[in-house]
């Protein structure tokens, strides 16, 4: 991407769609027919991050992949709007109601899996699947890594110079930005769309800054103590040789939820649909139409 206003989207996340929610704009990507799944991304990164498994899911389900406002995004919020990641599941939840979408499988990924957390525990009645990958748990939001993103959000103009030096190739791959996220360097279009937004755009910045500010562990703590109301089927699809969200979280993930199972995704750190989609994208689709299994 060039520091243009044109974000480069990869072609198999489908149409894009504007959708005008109460808390404000939301660009979503289709692609597909069938059952529907909805992708839910973290701070930092857009729907691009899950291109490689809608092109492998689009072919027999309805994908659904959002870009939510957290610092890659298009269509920046109303000065003002509600954030941090109860405000974030809110957007999501009156996104599926826009849509009309019922019996959705809802996949998060990083604080995109946070921000599922709440959704299925705060406005369940659209979701009737839960998939997680890595994702943040309880205490772990932001997990230690990232923490100096709190910091950075508070101070205006800090955010703009630290994210300066991911104009160039080799800051990105260093473990406080997406080294330690993937396995491997990550197709240069989809790593300049997730960083040069807020790289260029005050108002996007500004987004993700109000995000990360807002956002506390007592709101996933929160959900995790009710995550014994959702007994639908989940699926915790944990990236092997993760280096950010332990795996333990993802067993513990697993054992909160009445009606789940616990994978590993190998060959894969936290953005497993970026290192190993072939085996993500296998998990989800046999756990889409699989019956549901009557919890105890």
């Amino acid at each position: 991407m060039s520091e243009s206003n044109t974000l480069w989207r990869d072609p198999a996340l489908g149409e894009s769609r504007d959708l005008d929610l109460p808390g404000g704009p939301l660009r979503i990507f289709e692609s597909g027919s069938g059952l529907p799944i909805v992708f839910v991304h973290g701070l930092l990164v857009n729907a691009n991050l899950w291109r490689k498994v809608v092109a492998r899911l689009a072919p027999d389900f309805h994908c659904v992949a959002l870009d939510m406002p957290l610092g890659s995004h298009e269509l920046a919020l109303p000065e003002g709007a509600p954030a941090g990641a109860p405000a974030a599941a809110t957007l999501v939840a009156d996104a599926l109601d826009a849509l009309e979408l019922d019996q959705v499988t809802l996949v998060g990924n990083d604080s995109g899996g946070a921000i599922s957390q709440i959704v299925v525990t705060t406005r369940p009645e659209r979701v009737g699947r839960l998939g997680l990958t890595s994702c943040d748990y309880r205490e772990n939001f932001p997990p230690k890594l990232f923490a100096y993103f709190k910091p950075a959000a508070a101070v205006p103009g800090l955010m703009w110079v630290l994210l300066q030096p991911m104009r160039f190739g080799p800051p990105r791959r260093t473990p406080i930005a997406f080294g330690w996220l993937t396995k491997r360097p990550i197709d240069r279009p989809a790593e300049d769309s997730y960083l040069y937004p807020s790289i260029t755009d005050a108002a996007i910045r500004r987004d993700a800054r109000a995000f990360i500010r807002a956002s506390d562990p007592s709101q996933t703590i929160a959900a995790a103590d009710r995550l014994g109301e959702f007994d639908r089927p989940a699926l915790i699809a944990w990236s092997a040789e993760d280096k950010v969200f332990p795996q333990s979280d993802g067993r513990r993930l697993a054992a909160d939820l009445p009606n789940a199972r616990f994978e590993l995704v190998e060959d894969a750190r936290t953005f497993s649909m970026e290192d190993n989609s072939e085996r993500l994208s296998e998990l989800i689709a046999g756990f889409v139409p699989e019956p549901a299994a009557v919890a105890d």
